[in-house]
């Protein structure tokens, strides 16, 4: 049988890690930026060429198309505002004219929608700090347009990526493997969980009758200092890395952002803390 889901942004940390759990219904489509040796079998993402989108829907007629394509570079967003709208904003656009009318949509947000220290649920109302949280606003609102469609707001998932190199888990590896510098902000507090356990409760959702917004939360949010410490207690390091506020950055930076739920069941139980649960990469983190 062939995929019946179609999954556009296979080179984010959670898209990767769908694809790689759900190879037999899940086709994984990645950008053309990235072209790492783990991700070079799946078909790349034209998203430039207006006419792309109608195309690969009317070849594949999905039952099912997530959404986890997205620029999430911050300070990049802030200092090129038209570039992450463009493919943020006017790129998810062309994807939801071109949808077909049986195709489920499932959109996956962030936490970047929120800004302010707090903890958010469904119900508060969105507050973003940064070019990037603002085109995350504007992108929901768009998807909520279209009945029976549903968005998956999460905050930050560690696993592996495609290149070795990116996401939070691979950067801090490599770069404290070579002797690089690092930095880490130590007045940030997010909802951090394993990639893994994220991937299953969002295909877990996506194959559901859920609508509307849906937030991923953790059993607990923890800094950026506790995370990186754990982690590099499982990668047999020393914790030799700087500290810096947010206050000190350049652009927009979270401080203490926490998902909750208003729902209640299986499928918006709290996920295991990083802290808390075992490392559940599995067989594709070396």
């Amino acid at each position: 049988m062939p995929p019946s889901t179609l999954l556009f942004g296979a080179t984010s940390i959670l898209g990767y890690s769908i694809a790689k759990l759900f190879p037999e219904t899940v086709l994984p489509f990645v950008t053309r930026a990235n072209r790492a040796k783990t991700i070079r079998q799946w078909p790349v993402l034209n998203l430039e060429d207006p006419a792309w989108p109608a195309e690969i829907f009317a070849q594949h007629q999905p039952d099912l198309f997530i959404q986890c394509h997205a620029v999430c570079d911050v300070p990049r967003c802030e200092v090129m505002p038209s570039w992450a709208r463009e493919v943020n904003i006017v790129y998810l656009k062309r994807v939801l004219d071109a949808l077909p009318e049986k195709t489920r949509l499932v959109y996956v947000s962030s936490d970047h929608v929120f800004g302010g220290d707090g903890v958010y649920d469904e119900e508060s109302a969105p507050c973003p700090i940064s070019v990037y949280g603002r085109t995350r606003v504007e992108a929901e609102e768009m998807v909520l347009g279209r009945p029976g469609s549903l968005i998956i707001r999460v905050g930050l998932p560690i696993g592996p990526s495609p290149n070795g190199r990116t996401g939070h888990w691979d950067w801090l590896r490599y770069r404290i493997g070579k002797n690089l510098p690092v930095t880490i902000v130590d007045d940030e507090y997010r909802s951090v969980v394993w990639a893994h356990d994220l991937a299953q409760r969002v295909m877990q959702l996506a194959e559901s009758r859920e609508a509307g917004i849906r937030h991923v939360s953790a059993t607990r949010a923890i800094s950026r200092i506790e995370l990186a410490n754990h982690l590099l207690d499982i990668f047999g390091e020393p914790a030799n890395y700087l500290r810096e506020s947010r206050h000190q950055r350049s652009a927009p930076h979270l401080g203490r952002v926490e998902l909750a739920s208003v729902h209640r069941g299986e499928l918006s139980a709290p996920l295991q803390c990083v802290l808390d649960g075992p490392n559940l990469q599995g067989g594709f983190c070396d």
